[in-house]
């Protein structure tokens, strides 16, 4: 028998989609995920964004198992199809065909390249995976549905055509799933994101979504008004508002003369209709032009222009460029790089003493500070806030024996007393202006290390238990509450801090072998190595994610008490910073603990 090894899956897994640059330019343009300009009605993709069929790999069995991996992809009324063309005809009973929304597939990731092993008869495939999510008919990605680590099917030509090329192979003892591996996730949907009101309609918050990419380009303006009717992904259910009860798609979205016309049934309501143009102009961020929403067949809101309805109404109020700051021997400093935005501290000399580390937030005109500091071993949160610098602090009420980096959420922002999160001593704590901490039930088992918050400040991202998490925050009355929290399945192992990197996704540290800090979306699908040099753990992680007003992703972390900056990742000198008093003479410490002012 032989032995060989499947390379080049593997491999595959750690792109979805295009990577979030690090940096902050000045100016840089919108980055938007999606496709080209819509066709006008009646046009067509033809076979674009189709699998390869069965006998594409031929004799071949590394690009059989591959093409096998990716036979479920594409519009999901024909999954089934495509998958019982690769399983030999006596077999095909085996998996038990469903239709409509029950159609899902299982997103795996290689966790070693897959092993084939040759014999005269027959030929012997093992996949050693880790289940990411199930694919769903609305283009979500939820949560896997088995844990199942190992799949072991065979590879067998039809009798009589064996070793004939136009024969090819078959699968037979399949798997009962329908497989999908996270490169063809890559190679055969497209990203999208969707956007949908807060539970009080101030603010917009995305929701990651997949367009297979053999949609025909006149039907993805309608896909994306189903996914908006039908409501958001299930994990950010607590978080978000529905459109009104009874809203759907009456026919398709047509094009004419250049303008998109979408025809709803849909309760009446001038300000809810203004709300869902708005909605729907970032969900088609892509297209340009006017857009007409009809109610019943009778026009209701008229936008002469998407892309003037956008900025005119942005999705995040970003006024000015982030800068950078670090804890320098025990007080917050600037720091000072060419083509960047740094400006003096925010926070009053006097309260600016036994730092450990700290959150800074702009909300307005107002400055939020949140400090951890440090006395006799023990760590308090000492917050303030003001319009220039912060000179009132109060403290908490307790110390701690450890304090993460405070978080402050911009979802309370609008009318709302400050707020944000913090971990202490191992869990998940709310605080407010008046440095008060209220304990955060996550619902999930283990230590919290690490807690981070998303520009919209509806969603946060926290490591418990060893595991990544994701939840949506909704109001409780006294302030904010997470709601259920899904875990994210990722290779990283050893998780030890996290931030949000763009809107859809984060940066996360762990260990891929080695200390390493990877760019992960929301759902986990993609994985991209930004940092896998890392020669010891990270204990200090920090980011300003890439966002739909223009602005690229950047992110600085603190690892053996030395911090890094991103693009590329270079150590941050002492020389770089600024306002330490020159009577101190030789620098002689690092700095630690680098935070974006935003």
């Amino acid at each position: 028998m032989k032995c060989r090894l499947l390379a080049g899956l593997l491999g595959g897994a750690l792109l979805l989609g295009g990577t979030v640059g690090c940096g902050i330019p000045e100016n840089t343009g919108v980055q938007v995920d999606g496709p080209g300009p819509a066709a006008e009605g009646g046009s067509t993709s033809g076979s674009r964004g189709e699998p390869p069929s069965r006998s594409a790999g031929g004799t071949d069995a590394e690009q059989f198992v591959k093409n096998f991996l990716s036979a479920a992809a594409g519009e999901p009324d024909r999954s089934y199809q495509r998958v019982l063309q690769f399983i030999t005809p006596t077999d095909r009973d085996r998996l038990q065909v469903k239709q409509g929304s029950e159609v899902a597939l299982a997103v795996v990731r290689l966790t070693e390249e897959p092993v084939i092993i040759e014999a005269p008869d027959r030929t012997e495939v093992t996949l050693k995976v880790q289940q990411v999510g199930q694919l769903r008919t609305d283009g979500t990605l939820a949560p896997p549905e088995t844990s199942t680590t190992t799949y072991t099917f065979e590879l067998r030509s039809q009798p009589g055509q064996e070793g004939r090329t136009e024969g090819g192979l078959y699968v037979a003892n399949p798997p009962t799933a329908l497989l999908l591996s996270v490169e063809a996730l890559r190679t055969y949907y497209q990203s999208r994101t969707i956007y949908f009101w807060n539970n009080d309609r101030t603010r917009l918050v995305p929701d990651q979504r997949y367009l297979p990419l053999a949609v025909p380009d006149e039907r993805q303006v309608s896909e994306v008004v189903k996914w908006l009717t039908a409501g958001p992904s299930a994990w950010l259910n607590t978080g978000v508002s529905r459109l009104p009860d009874g809203t759907r798609l009456i026919n398709n979205a047509t094009r004419t003369d250049g303008r998109w016309e979408v025809d709803l049934e849909m309760p009446e309501g001038k300000a809810r209709l203004e709300q869902f143009g708005t909605q729907l102009a970032w969900s088609l961020s892509d297209l340009n032009g006017p857009l007409e929403i009809k109610i019943r067949n009778q026009s209701q809101e008229f936008i002469p222009d998407l892309e003037r309805r956008r900025q005119d109404r942005p999705v995040h109020q970003l006024a000015e460029s982030p800068q950078r700051f670090c804890v320098y021997e025990g007080a917050i400093h600037p720091l000072a790089y060419a083509g960047e935005p740094s400006g003096p501290v925010p926070v009053d000399a006097r309260a600016n003493r036994n730092v450990v580390s700290a959150g800074l937030s702009r909300a307005n005109d107002q400055v939020l500070a949140a400090l951890v500091v440090t006395d006799a071993d023990r760590q308090w949160l000492s917050v303030g806030t003001g319009t220039g610098p912060v000179t009132a602090f109060t403290r908490s009420a307790r110390s701690y024996a450890a304090i993460g980096r405070p978080v402050w959420l911009r979802s309370t922002y609008r009318g709302q007393q400050p707020a944000g999160l913090v971990v202490a001593d191992g869990s998940l704590h709310r605080f407010d202006a008046q440095a008060g901490l209220t304990p955060v039930p996550l619902g999930v088992t283990g230590v919290v290390t690490a807690v981070a918050a998303s520009l919209d400040g509806h969603r946060i991202a926290v490591i418990a238990g060893g595991a990544l998490y994701v939840a949506a925050l909704s109001p409780d009355g006294t302030g904010v509450a997470p709601g259920p929290a899904r875990r994210l399945h990722t290779r990283l192992t050893s998780l030890s801090a996290v931030d949000w990197y763009g809107e859809n996704n984060l940066v996360l540290a762990g260990a891929v072998g080695r200390p390493a800090v990877y760019e992960v979306s929301v759902d986990g699908a993609r994985e991209n190595p930004l940092e896998d040099k890392i020669g010891t753990r990270v204990t200090h992680l920090a980011a300003y994610p890439a966002n739909a007003v223009g602005r690229l992703a950047a992110a600085m972390y603190e690892a053996n008490g030395v911090a890094y900056r991103s693009s590329p990742f270079e150590r941050i000198q002492p020389e770089q910073v600024q306002e330490v008093p020159s009577s101190t003479g030789a620098r002689a410490g690092n700095p630690t603990a680098p935070f974006f002012l935003y």
